[in-house]
């Protein structure tokens, strides 16, 4: 990757194409590999190394059979592409091009961050038909095929390193992607599950941050969560499309929807000084006490119409923000039960604690180090071998209770039974092993063995 092609890309992103001045830092130019060019390029390397994976030569499906998936996060990340056509076209006819650069960056964040992630175990044919994950991998691939002809303007060295590869399974395909036509927004933009996308987003940030805060981490699993919104469609679209991924994601057993923002939070609202400021004047001191003395009732009322009238004028949703605050269930405390808003989503998580809890979180710590044994040893994707499990512990009723109850779960996650040690041959080639102490109270070892 050239450094000219850093710069360029720092320079496009600077005041400079504003006509103003810019003080230059190097920092930058290394945040636009950090922001931009590493994450695009992985989901690039993720989408060869499942194409490899499959049992037939990879082939992507055409685009107007990928536009027809009946995957949720199929349906959103085809949508947020055609998004980011529709917008990088506006923004370069008008020369706003400095305004292209951070949309990139949220795109990518988007890609690498929600539909990778969440569907890793589709896209690594885990868990599913062949089929589905090429439907899988067939999007992906024609995301990174769009977005590269997007952006062969801005980053023309990149986007030609990856098309030159990309080009090799497709019929008909131009000899450089600075021979192909620009894109124009094609298919369907579904801006509700644009939206319920984005919200989840938050959801899962807000949870995480209640984890964080109690030193809980995802591989703790939880009992509950509640997601309170005033908004049927979203709620609807959280249940019907989008539950499945957020329990895996924050790893908690059950989803709670509510519609009902007084049953756990107490709002109150507050004037948007800097939107009202320039209009009321010398008004602005008795419309902002009315704003403050608005009841649970007329806030409601207020988010569902949209308008309310105070003093004579006409207020809309963004002159007044609307601040929820968390009430905690009668005879519970904030180390069993907490919640973390931002002022339009609530989640709320149960943080307690039970014998079940504990056998699963264990489970993902063993997954854990077996993953982590993998990668120390240099085992690619597609290497096979044997995992055998060993306790150290002088009492083995925890370890034998865990690999028992959560069997499924640990074969499903690592490819293959967890085995018993006193069963490994004899003669068995060791590829590593190693013994861990003290996980979750626990001491075992685990063993890496090619098969025989």
């Amino acid at each position: 990757m050239g450094l000219m092609q850093l710069v360029r890309m720092y320079i496009i992103n600077s005041p400079v194409v504003r006509a103003e001045p810019l003080r230059f830092k190097k920092e930058g130019v290394y945040g636009v590999v950090k922001d931009v060019f590493l994450p695009w390029y992985n989901a690039y390397r993720f989408l060869v190394q499942q194409s490899k994976r499959l049992n037939a030569p990879f082939l992507p499906l055409d685009q107007t059979t990928v536009q027809k998936s009946s995957n949720v996060l199929d349906q959103w990340i085809n949508s947020a592409t055609q998004s980011l056509v529709h917008f990088v076209c506006q923004e370069m006819d008008a020369y706003r091009l400095y305004r292209v650069v951070p949309y990139l960056l949220k795109f990518l964040d988007n890609l690498t961050n929600i539909y990778v992630r969440l569907n890793r175990t589709r896209l690594k044919l885990k868990g599913t038909n062949e089929e589905d994950c090429r439907m899988g991998l067939s999007t992906l691939f024609h995301v990174l095929l769009v977005s590269c002809k997007v952006m062969a303007p801005l980053t023309p060295f990149f986007t030609e390193a990856l098309y030159q590869n990309m080009r090799k399974v497709l019929n008909d395909a131009e000899e450089s992607i600075h021979y192909c036509s620009f894109p124009q927004a094609q298919g369907k933009r579904d801006v509700r599950i644009e939206k319920s996308v984005a919200r989840m987003k938050r959801v899962i940030d807000l949870a995480r941050n209640i984890r964080k805060r109690h030193n809980k981490p995802l591989k703790t699993p939880l009992k509950e969560m509640v997601i309170v919104h005033p908004d049927a469609d979203f709620l609807e679209d959280i249940d019907a499309k989008l539950r499945e991924y957020v329990l895996e994601e924050l790893n908690v057993q059950s989803l709670v929807l509510c519609n009902d923002t007084l049953k756990y939070t107490s709002s109150h609202a507050e004037p948007d000084f800097s939107v009202l400021g320039k209009w009321l004047g010398k008004s602005m001191g008795v419309v902002s006490k009315q704003v403050k003395a608005m009841s649970q009732e007329s806030i409601l009322e207020f988010e569902k119409t949209g308008e309310v009238t105070l003093c004579g004028h006409s207020l809309k949703l963004n002159d007044i923000k609307v601040v929820r605050d968390f009430k905690c269930p009668d005879g519970t405390t904030e180390k069993e039960i907490d919640a973390s808003g931002d002022g339009d989503v609530l989640v709320i998580l149960d943080l307690h604690q039970d014998e079940s809890l504990f056998e699963a979180g264990v489970a993902r710590e063993i997954v854990s180090r077996v993953q982590k044994l993998r990668k120390k040893s240099g085992l690619g994707l597609t290497d096979i071998v044997d995992v055998y499990f060993e306790s150290l512990d002088e009492d083995k009723s925890v370890s034998d209770r865990v690999l028992h109850l959560q069997e499924q779960y640990i074969k499903d996650a690592i490819g293959s039974p967890m085995l018993l040690c006193g069963v490994r041959p004899s003669q068995a080639v060791v590829v590593w092993e190693e013994n861990f102490r003290g996980v979750s109270g626990m001491s075992f070892n685990i063993s890496l063995v090619r098969p025989i």
